[in-house]
């Protein structure tokens, strides 16, 4: 509990002018001796002022963003309506070669009331594969996910995802769920990556669940056939392949904001959504690149980048610091 001044110098009175002990006093009044002694000290040594509350920040931080950089931000807010402050800051260090933090950007736009809550629930992966990759096209990780057209009734995506970069390498809207529909999905895939044609030392592992078409006997002869190796995840155990099902939830979350009435509306849709997320969508556990930029081995130079702007943007602010405190 904070007291001001005029409440302090009364328990000091109290307690000088008490005939119990200081501590039975102090008790009494619910302060703690320690609380107490450094009032106590504090007016002994500067009278009844020093015990105005002291600021607990300096009046002047080096490391405060300017005005012109705060207005700056809103204004990508507003026109960017569906950037996270994560995906915010990183968007405004990449195109004004200023860097600004996630935790400043959340600040500002919290103080514009420009914060909302999600229209949705995200949940993490329990678990990851017990085999990291390193490299892209090392295993690719595939599934199926539905969606209902309205007088159409249900089709279904099947996806091709990087395991490394979480690229979505290709995809395909079928009418079934069958090993016919993976093999065309894979064929998208290996010539997409160039793995049909390139002399490559390893062909990429497949990884799926346990479904029909994916224990099928036609699909083996086409991993065989293709020179490519397939593992499966533990049955009931969907975390295993916890990047495809991620894509899963994070399109949905998006392309279901519409009721679709033709099939080629909704293609149109999931499109531009994998175009967004392979080609400008800041993923955070590739240190906030595009799956694009891993998967392209363009990542390292951009983080490499960032960190220069970074240093001259702090460099810059302690040096504005400095002038204005001369």
């Amino acid at each position: 509990m904070r007291y001001p001044a005029s409440e302090k110098l009364e328990i000091i009175r109290i307690v000088e002018q008490s005939h119990l002990p200081a501590k039975r006093t102090l008790d009494q009044l619910g302060v703690a001796r320690r609380t107490f002694y450094r009032w106590y000290d504090r007016y002994l040594e500067g009278g009844p002022e020093a015990l105005q509350d002291r600021p607990s920040a300096p009046s002047r931080v080096w490391n405060r963003i300017g005005e012109d950089i705060q207005d700056q931000i809103v204004e990508m807010a507003l026109e960017q309506t569906d950037l996270s402050p994560r995906e915010l800051a990183v968007r405004f260090t990449d195109e004004r070669r200023y860097f600004v933090s996630e935790a400043t950007v959340y600040r500002l736009l919290r103080a514009h009331d420009l914060i909302t809550s999600p229209a949705y629930t995200v949940i993490k992966a329990a678990d990851a594969f017990h085999t990291q990759t390193s490299r892209p096209n090392e295993m690719w990780q595939t599934d199926f996910t539905y969606f209902k057209i309205i007088g159409w009734g249900w089709v279904y995506l099947s996806t091709v995802l990087d395991d490394y970069s979480r690229y979505i390498i290709a995809w395909k809207l079928c009418t079934t769920m069958r090993a016919e529909d993976v093999t065309e999905t894979l064929d998208m895939a290996l010539a997409a990556s160039g793995c049909d044609h390139a002399n490559v030392l390893h062909r990429p592992r497949l990884l799926s669940d346990n479904g029909p078409s994916y224990i099928a006997g036609e699909l083996a002869e086409y991993i065989e056939a293709n020179q490519m190796s397939h593992v499966r995840g533990a049955p009931f155990h969907p975390q295993t392949q916890g990047k495809i099902e991620r894509w899963h939830q994070t399109l949905k979350n998006r392309v279901l904001l519409e009721n679709y009435f033709l099939p080629g509306d909704l293609h149109q849709q999931i499109e531009a959504f994998v175009e967004h997320y392979n080609h400008c969508r800041y993923h955070e556990s590739l240190d906030n690149v595009t799956p694009a930029d891993t998967y392209f081995g363009r990542a390292p130079a951009i983080i490499k980048r960032r960190e220069r702007i970074k240093r001259k943007t702090l460099e810059h602010r302690r040096l504005q610091h400095r002038r204005l405190a001369a």
